[in-house]
């Protein structure tokens, strides 16, 4: 009841202060460059939290289309449009090759933000109204050229397809992404009646626009500096402009945490800024300014949060909500995919004449022994298991890296465990995913759990960029699915009702990647993990890995050198294997065995 009350309070508070803004946003958005650090899941996980908090409905969601060349021609020189057709052209853009499908996927992405740019733009002067596109921000594009990840610029063919269909007021860009708006700025330079308004770490083009505010604070930039120019310029900019329309670029990698960022703005900060920015733009007593939402830049797997925390807000008519953590989002997606799937799906038919044990005449072959099993754990069949995939989107995060026919295999009478693969293609030579599962009833009193006995993600396909070494263990590259996989694996508890994952991690990096949503079974091994993650605190994770890989890590308490010790670690999905593992018990014997040890970094040699 209390859940509908403030879900009801909640939409009143929407209704009564704003008309709910408009968002665009395509799948095709989302594209998996190795060893990039943009989140293809960004947009979605938004949209996820979005759902989970009742501030998006069906009606409010529009798919855009890909920018027409002619669209774009209206801003960028044709042959520099030309030369991205080229193989290889995509290169000065993103800095790495690609192989051509997957230069064409994010040639396409593109041309599908500005077609959504476009679109949002559109949407938001029908009524003077708010529209945000989850994408977008291409601020880096010049007429002739790209750079920084940017192909084309979003918002100036946007704008002049504006013109081309004859609005002509004045336009306003406010560009809070780290990075300067220098494609943006550049395309306008001689245009009085588009301003363009950006906080940036550094000057990226020293071009002088007719209409521009431009201002760079260098780097390690914190809360009080930025907003504080931010509430001393913008609000003359808007002056200044005078617009009928605001673009606005809500970059988030001015962020702490950010994965290429160099400033050390909070969660508080950033949200304190993107409020002090609608805030003016929305100001009571004038016209209501139609307001173009982009999420432009933020790297890394958590930036995601940062777009939520402030879309949550705006959408809510002013409540904070506190988005979860990506692994808590991601399951939560794949949780409301499995609700809509029926058991009988996911089972097949039902092998006959089974009687109350299931068991049925079939199962025994003639003096009582077993035949093959024809089901993953006695559940799943190998066509439910590939129509899960499908469904929950699996297969569609595998397309997105280039595999586009990506196929299963089941192996289900291994006595060692029964194994799923997943190949590249009918080819059957690359495999990306391997996993071995069995039921184990001896680890946990009273329960059961789900043991991983092998897990193996890899993209055969691909190199390691140049510095970049392998992790223990390691031959090719990862596919940044361990979070998918996790999910899959709680699914299955859920519907086995198991009470937790079980998996033995061989190599220190195995733990660390899992750690957050994994601990170990018993305290002691958690609390020698979070000394270990106490040294190493601060160094990259595959300089970190080495070192432990290669015993430059001395235990001082035994007087030896540290060893890495594969015990076990779980995810806990049950109340009561939850409560024993994050409990006040198992915290405080971590922490009394975290205390004793004394490890240390050997010198180099």
């Amino acid at each position: 009841m209390a859940h509908l009350l403030r879900r009801l309070v909640r939409q009143l508070k929407v209704v009564g202060r704003y008309r709910h803004p408009r968002f665009v946003y395509s799948s095709r958005y989302a594209v998996e460059v190795p060893w990039m650090k943009q989140d293809p899941r960004r947009a979605e996980n938004i949209l996820t939290f979005l759902a989970m908090n009742d501030l998006i409905a069906r009606g409010d969601l529009s798919w855009p289309r890909p920018a027409s060349f002619a669209a774009l021609a209206r801003v960028h020189d044709q042959t520099y449009l030309a030369s991205l057709l080229e193989p290889g052209g995509l290169v000065p853009m993103l800095g790495v090759e690609l192989p051509a499908p997957l230069e064409e996927r994010v040639w396409l992405s593109q041309r599908m933000m500005v077609g959504g740019t476009m679109r949002a733009a559109r949407l938001a002067l029908e009524g003077r109204r708010r529209s945000i596109n989850l994408g977008g921000g291409l601020h880096h594009a010049h007429a002739d050229r790209g750079h920084g990840f940017c192909l084309i610029n979003d918002v100036a063919v946007a704008i002049a397809e504006l013109r081309s269909q004859g609005f002509g007021e004045r336009i306003l860009v406010i560009d809070l992404d780290l990075h300067d708006g220098d494609g943006t700025r550049t395309i306008f330079a001689a245009d009085d009646s588009v301003h363009t308004f950006s906080i940036h770490n550094q000057d990226l083009a020293p071009v002088e626009a007719v209409g521009d505010t431009s201002i760079a604070l260098g780097a390690g930039v914190e809360d009080a500096a930025y907003l504080a120019a931010l509430r001393e310029h913008l609000p003359r900019a808007l002056a200044a402009a005078k617009p009928g329309l605001v673009f606005y670029l809500a970059g988030v990698d001015p962020a702490a945490d950010d994965g290429i960022g160099n400033w050390r703005i909070t969660a508080a900060g950033l949200l304190a800024r993107d409020r002090f920015v609608v805030e003016q733009v929305e100001r009571p007593g004038r016209p209501r300014l139609p307001l173009v939402v982009l999420l432009a830049g933020g790297y890394g797997t958590g930036a995601w949060r940062y777009s939520a925390r402030f879309l949550g807000w705006y959408c809510s008519g002013g409540e904070r909500l506190e988005p979860p953590s990506t692994e808590g989002v991601i399951l939560r997606r794949y949780r409301y995919f499995a609700s809509l799937m029926q058991p009988e799906a996911l089972t097949g038919p039902a092998r006959g004449n089974e009687n109350e044990l299931g068991i049925s005449a079939e199962d025994l072959l003639p003096g009582g022994t077993p035949m093959p099993a024809s089901r993953l754990l006695d559940f799943y069949s190998p066509e439910g298991i590939e129509h899960a995939l499908e469904r929950y989107g699996f297969f569609a995060r595998l397309r997105s890296r280039g595999f586009d026919h990506p196929v299963l295999e089941c192996e289900l009478d291994n006595p060692a465990g029964q194994t799923i693969r997943v190949f590249a293609d009918e080819e059957r030579q690359d495999v990306l995913v391997e996993l071995r599962l069995r039921r184990d009833r001896r680890m946990l009193p009273d329960g059961e759990l789900l043991v991983v006995e092998w897990l193996l993600l890899q993209n055969p396909r691909a190199r390691f960029p140049a510095g970049r070494r392998p992790l223990p263990g390691q031959k090719h590259p990862g596919l940044s699915l361990l979070r998918d996989v996790v999910a899959l694996l709680v699914l299955i508890c859920d519907r086995l009702r198991l009470d937790g994952v079980l998996f033995v991690p061989a190599h220190y990096h195995i733990a660390r990647q899992s750690y957050p949503f994994a601990h170990f079974l018993e305290p002691a091994d958690e609390g020698r993990f979070l000394a270990l993650e106490a040294l190493l605190a601060g160094l990259p994770f595959p300089e970190a890995a080495e070192l432990v890989a290669r015993g430059k890590v001395f235990d001082a308490s035994a007087g030896t050198p540290f060893e890495w010790k594969p015990v076990p670690m779980v995810i806990p999905v049950s109340p009561r294997l939850r409560d024993r593992i994050q409990g006040d018990e198992h915290r405080r014997l971590a922490d009394e065995a975290r205390a004793v040890q004394r490890l240390e970094i050997l010198p180099a040699s």
